[in-house]
């Protein structure tokens, strides 16, 4: 196994070890109930188009593996779930592939179970940009993510220190003919950076927010000289959304989604569709594949309840419900804004 490969493997046990569902920013958002909702449970309420593909509901299984003999397991059951719940997946970075081909069926073992299904793959920015297109072509992908992690870099004892990133950034998305999500990687966007996107012509981000996964975390675990105050960086999905959706940029809200109430708190934020990954690796781990199907279908089930409950047809009508930040978390946005 190559050490590339290893690290994944790794990756895995950890983001199982340090998994807590825990209190964040979603606890702070509080959104205003019709006591008279006027509806009903319809399930077609939360399906609609998304990158011009029809989906069943406005949350996806975002990046989390690839490139390994388990992770190859985990996105035969990702492309089957997405497949049973005709939701949007991705897989993990598939940047290995530069250097790694025989990893290709690892990846490519998700689109295999759901070949008909909006699937995103996802690279690093250090990616050649012929290779990057070259691998959205092999995973006949929808759309490309490319992540942006700089503090898990530096956290990483094997990690990139170069973070000069735009330009390499813009090469891959001139070069590939899909639309390219810029993607955090759990520890938020901050206004700056989200204006510098827009202004380079970026149109859709991938919040990555703090709250769930910890990378900083995880890699401190694999360093023999961690670097412990990393861990506290992030901005929370909910900041982050908060900030994107103040410059009008699109965006998907990821990071610490733990249940359909957190997803209907990202969409009336203003994201266009929401991201999960450690909550489905968790259930995967626990109850296999068809635990995570399961999973799937019962977060579809009670979204649905959602929006009966809150009087709203429609994906799009969910940025119509009134919500308060709670507990301070309005002054904490106001202090950190530009």
């Amino acid at each position: 196994m190559s050490q590339h490969s290893q690290r994944k493997e790794e990756h895995l046990a950890l983001a199982k070890k340090y998994f807590e569902i825990k209190a964040n920013d979603f606890d702070r958002v509080q959104l205003m109930r019709p006591a008279l909702p006027e509806s009903y449970v319809n399930k077609s309420s939360i399906t609609y188009e998304l990158l011009g593909k029809k989906v069943h509901a406005p949350f996806y299984i975002n990046a989390m593996t690839g490139g390994s003999a388990k992770s190859k397991e985990i996105n035969r059951a990702i492309g089957k779930a997405s497949r049973i719940g005709q939701i949007p997946f991705a897989t993990g970075s598939s940047s290995i592939l530069a250097k790694e081909k025989e990893q290709l069926a690892s990846f490519y073992v998700a689109r295999q179970e759901n070949p008909d299904g909006l699937f995103f793959a996802n690279v690093n920015p250090n990616t050649p940009a012929k290779i990057a297109r070259e691998i959205v072509k092999e995973l006949d992908a929808d759309a490309l993510q490319i992540h942006i992690n700089a503090v898990q870099e530096l956290a990483m004892p094997e990690g990139d220190r170069d973070f000069r990133w735009l330009d390499k950034l813009k090469a891959i998305r001139d070069i590939v003919d899909v639309p390219v999500i810029i993607k955090e990687v759990g520890f938020g966007f901050d206004q700056a950076s989200i204006k510098l996107l827009k202004k380079n012509d970026f149109n859709l981000i991938d919040l990555g927010g703090a709250g769930g996964t910890n990378f900083a975390q995880i890699e401190n675990a694999r360093a023999k000289h961690p670097l412990p105050y990393l861990d506290e960086l992030g901005l929370s999905t909910v900041k982050s959304a908060i900030f994107a959706k103040d410059a009008e940029i699109n965006f998907f809200a990821s990071g610490g989604v733990r249940n359909a109430l957190d997803i209907l708190k990202c969409l009336v934020l203003g994201a266009k569709s929401v991201g999960i990954a450690n909550l489905f690796l968790q259930v995967y781990e626990n109850s296999g594949e068809n635990g995570l199907v399961e999973q799937v279908l019962r977060l579809e089930a009670e979204l649905a309840g959602l929006f009966a409950l809150f009087g709203i047809n429609h994906v799009e009508e969910a940025k119509n419900i009134k919500y308060v930040l709670t507990s301070g978390l309005l002054q904490e946005v106001i202090c950190l804004e530009d």
